[in-house]
C-alpha cells in the first residue's frame, strides 16, 4: 500500500471513532447534484459512511430538476431573497421531482441501504406558510423524528426531500438548508455538512484565497452586520447559525465540487470549506 494510503488512513482512525454510532446530515445539492462524476463520489462516501457505522442522513433539494420540470409544462421559476415563489402548480411539479425523480434516484445509487422519504412521510416535517408572497414555501414548525431515528436504527440511510405538510395536508416546498438544519437539531447530530458551489465562506466573494476555514457564530453574525456576507449566503449561513445555536457541535460548509468532499471534512484534520460552532 502507498505511504500516501497509509498516511491518510492514520488521520483519519481519530475521525472513524469520533462519528461511529453517531448522527451526521449531509445536504446534498448544487454542482454535486447536477455532475455525474461527483454525484457518484459524494453516494459512494454517503454509503461508505453507513458501511462503517455512522449513521448518517442524507437531505437534498433539486432546483435544477423543478426548473427543468417546470420549463415542460412552459413556467419559468420566480425567486423572491433566494426562495422559490411557489403556486399550486408549481408546487405540484416540486412534489413530483423532488419526492419522485431526484429522490428515487438518489436511492438508487446506495446499494441498498437507502430509503426515500420526504417531509411528510412519518410528520417528520410540519410547516406553516412562510410568507404569502411566496405561495406554497414552508416554515417548519416543528420536526417529527421517529421515523429517522426507526431507519438509522435499521442500519440504513434515510434520503430526506425538502418537502414538509400542515395540519390541514397541504404541501409546501421548504429550503433544502433549512430542512438539513431542522432535522439535524431533532436529531441530536454531531456534525452537519452542507454542501455548496464555493470553496466556503470567503472575506472576498471573487477570491477563494479569502476562504475563512473556522469560524464562530458570533463572528459570522458580525461578518453579515458588516455586509461581508451577503446575497445567497445569507440563508445558508443563518441555517448553520440557527443549527449551532439549536445544539449541534459542528456546522461545515464545504465545496461540493471536490472528490470526496464529505470524507475530506469529516476524516482530516484540515477539513473542507468552513467549519461553524460556538
Amino acid at each position: 500500500m502507498r505511504q500516501e494510503y497509509m498516511d491518510w488512513f492514520d488521520e483519519a482512525v481519530p475521525y472513524l471513532q469520533k462519528y461511529q454510532q453517531n448522527c451526521v446530515v449531509v445536504k446534498y445539492g448544487g454542482n454535486a447534484m447536477t455532475n455525474d462524476t461527483i454525484k457518484a463520489s459524494v453516494l459512494r462516501d454517503v454509503l461508505f459512511l453507513n458501511q462503517v457505522g455512522v449513521k448518517i442522513v442524507l437531505v437534498h433539494g433539486g432546483g435544477p430538476d423543478i426548473n427543468a420540470g417546470l420549463a415542460k409544462i412552459g413556467k419559468k421559476g420566480e425567486f423572491i431573497g433566494g426562495l422559490r415563489v411557489t403556486d399550486a402548480e408549481t408546487m405540484e411539479v416540486v412534489q413530483q421531482v423532488l419526492a419522485g425523480k431526484v429522490n428515487k434516484n438518489l436511492v438508487a445509487h446506495l446499494g441498498g441501504r437507502g430509503i426515500g422519504l420526504c417531509g411528510i412521510d412519518g410528520g417528520l416535517l410540519h410547516c406553516e406558510a412562510l410568507d404569502p408572497a411566496l405561495g406554497a414555501v414552508g416554515k417548519i414548525s416543528r420536526v417529527q423524528p421517529n421515523i429517522i431515528h426507526l431507519l438509522l436504527g435499521a442500519g440504513m440511510i434515510p434520503v430526506v426531500a425538502s418537502i414538509g405538510t400542515d395540519a390541514a395536508g397541504n404541501s409546501y416546498n421548504i429550503n433544502a438548508d433549512t430542512a438539513a438544519a431542522a432535522i439535524a437539531t431533532a436529531i441530536g447530530a454531531c456534525k452537519l455538512v452542507n454542501m455548496t458551489d464555493i470553496a466556503g465562506l470567503l472575506r472576498d466573494i471573487d477570491d477563494e484565497n479569502t476562504l475563512i476555514r473556522d469560524i464562530r457564530i458570533d463572528e459570522a453574525e458580525a461578518l453579515i452586520s458588516q455586509g461581508i456576507i451577503s446575497g445567497g449566503m445569507l440563508p445558508k449561513i443563518a441555517c448553520c447559525i440557527d443549527a449551532v445555536r439549536q445544539g449541534v457541535p459542528e456546522v461545515a460548509i464545504i465545496d461540493g465540487r471536490r472528490p470526496h468532499s464529505v470524507l475530506q471534512e469529516l476524516f482530516s484534520d484540515r477539513g473542507n470549506g468552513t467549519l461553524f460552532h460556538q
